[in-house]
């Protein structure tokens, strides 16, 4: 079952940015079905039964497009026993820099969506308001590291007792496979049309020391699924 549950859920994820046009369509369908970070949160858990997530950085909304067709396929019955209950999204809210990306998410979402709202600003500027879940998914290095602990911190403010804050960062102690990540990193971002940004990342253990300064209890997990590369998805809870 589960070889075909992904391949629906897959179908299920991508099919909104068919309206987006061809790149829309295929640039989330293949990250959607190489990058395993989407599969894990999902089978581990990770997220609560219900919540309102703020993404930061979110590109065109393929996690919310993800989050949303798993809960459709839970909801219908069709859904691995190995694998958590998905959360049932109260509200997507998206914050994305490049217009043409939050362009793309309205296409494939429309305007009116009862529960998406993707819009174009500066994750370091705007208000990010009230949130169970905020994520930001290989982003935060294009951020120096002043703005970085400034946005940490704000998100820790946001977020209420039990709240979530989940990232994917790269570790810049691993040596190779942190400057193959930097790689394709640059790889993907001039593919989407984007100027090569210049990165300012962190040892692991840098990491986890700033967000537990910030009051955060961290979880690391290897987040690479057999590349050869250095991610790490960073699960910081506050205490309940």
């Amino acid at each position: 079952m589960t070889a075909r549950f992904q391949k629906d859920l897959l179908e299920d994820a991508s099919r909104p940015f068919r309206g987006g046009g061809h790149f829309a369509y295929h640039y989330s369908r293949g990250k959607l079905s190489s990058d395993c970070i989407f599969r894990e949160v999902l089978k581990r858990g990770i997220f609560p039964p219900a919540a309102r997530f703020l993404d930061l950085g979110c590109g065109q909304g393929s996690l919310f497009a993800w989050l949303l067709a798993a809960r459709k396929l839970y909801e219908q019955g069709h859904w691995p026993g190995d694998w958590a209950m998905p959360p049932k999204p109260l509200r997507l809210r998206g914050v994305e820099l490049m217009q043409r990306d939050v362009d793309r998410a309205a296409r494939a979402f429309g305007a009116n969506h009862p529960v998406v709202s993707i819009r174009q600003g500066d994750m370091c500027q705007v208000d990010l308001g009230e949130a169970d879940v905020v994520t930001i998914l290989d982003a935060l290095h294009y951020i120096d590291h002043a703005r970085q602990e400034d946005l940490l911190g704000r998100i820790r403010t946001a977020l209420p007792a039990g709240g979530l804050f989940l990232t994917r960062v790269g570790d810049a102690g691993a040596g190779l496979p942190y400057h193959l990540c930097n790689w394709v990193d640059h790889a993907v971002t001039f593919v989407r049309g984007h100027r090569l940004p210049k990165l300012y990342c962190r040892k692991l253990a840098e990491w986890i020391e700033l967000l537990k300064g910030l009051g955060f209890q961290v979880e690391a997990m290897p987040m690479s699924q057999g590349k050869p590369f250095a991610n790490i998805m960073l699960i910081s809870r506050v205490p309940a």
